[in-house]
């Protein structure tokens, strides 16, 4: 079914449709729910549970109310309708190509098929979508409510109207939306990582205390959150293993030691 709201015009509605229930599909789904319809996919009814509980968590943090407008459920076919769906499982290049196929196959032709990964090439997973001219790299950002950034990569057969339409649903968002190149890590997570991994350098040479460190860059450099602290909130294995991504220089004893 094709959604006669859209009509092809870039600036209309469109109806969104997240797949996951982890931090960054909440984040995302609270924030789509205050414009327009979304619908949550999940893997398990547990896992709707929590994902029902948190995003109305979240929305009522900025005392918005849902009113129905969002639906959790473990039906993939329940997608099928959204003209605009998000891909937002864990960063398992075989889940991920999978989950992609499959949806590719379901939604409806004009329908646009993206995904939040920024460490796997966009081009690829196009093409395991079956719809590269439909498809992008939509790299949010935790906490999506929070962080107004928005990284679009596209495939090379990525349309016009594609790309029209993924800025216009990030304007609706109110986020902004930047172009990168499809190259892993794209903008941000390339240049923050290897800056993130010499704190804990400069802390082991030093013996500096992590709180120095962050005081020192909130306060001298205007950061929000000081590279320690934020390791912390990234999580030392997800940053791990983005470095090791990315190729960035991982100190060896980062998981061990802690910071």
């Amino acid at each position: 079914m094709t959604d006669q709201s859209f009509n092809g015009d870039p600036t209309a509605s469109e109806c969104v449709g997240i797949a996951g229930t982890g931090a960054i599909a909440c984040g995302l789904a609270a924030v789509a729910a205050q414009r327009g319809p979304v619908v949550v996919w999940a893997r398990s009814d547990g896992s709707a549970a929590r994902a029902d509980r948190r995003v109305r968590e979240l929305c009522a943090t900025v005392g918005v109310s849902l009113n129905g407008s969002m639906r959790v459920t473990c039906d993939t076919g329940a997608l099928a309708a959204a003209t605009f769906v998000v891909e937002a499982i864990v960063e398992d290049p075989d889940a991920k190509r999978e989950l992609i196929g499959e949806l590719g196959a379901r939604l409806d032709e004009e329908a646009i098929l993206a995904t939040t990964t920024s460490s796997l090439s966009i081009a690829e997973l196009a093409e395991a979508s079956g719809r590269p001219d439909r498809f992008v790299g939509l790299h949010v950002f935790n906490p999506v409510p929070k962080m107004d950034l928005v990284e679009l990569a596209f495939p090379p057969a990525a349309s016009t109207a594609t790309r029209a339409r993924a800025h216009a649903l990030c304007e609706a968002l109110g986020k902004t939306a930047v172009e990168v190149p499809d190259t892993t890590g794209f903008v941000v997570n390339r240049l923050l990582f290897p800056y993130l991994f010499e704190a804990v350098r400069l802390m082991e040479r030093t013996g500096l205390e992590p709180e120095a460190i962050d005081t020192c860059m909130k306060q001298g450099a205007g950061h929000p959150m000081g590279p320690m602290a934020l390791l912390d909130f990234v999580g030392l294995d997800v940053a791990a293993a983005i470095g090791n991504e990315i190729g960035a220089d991982v100190p060896p004893h980062l998981l061990d030691d802690g910071v």
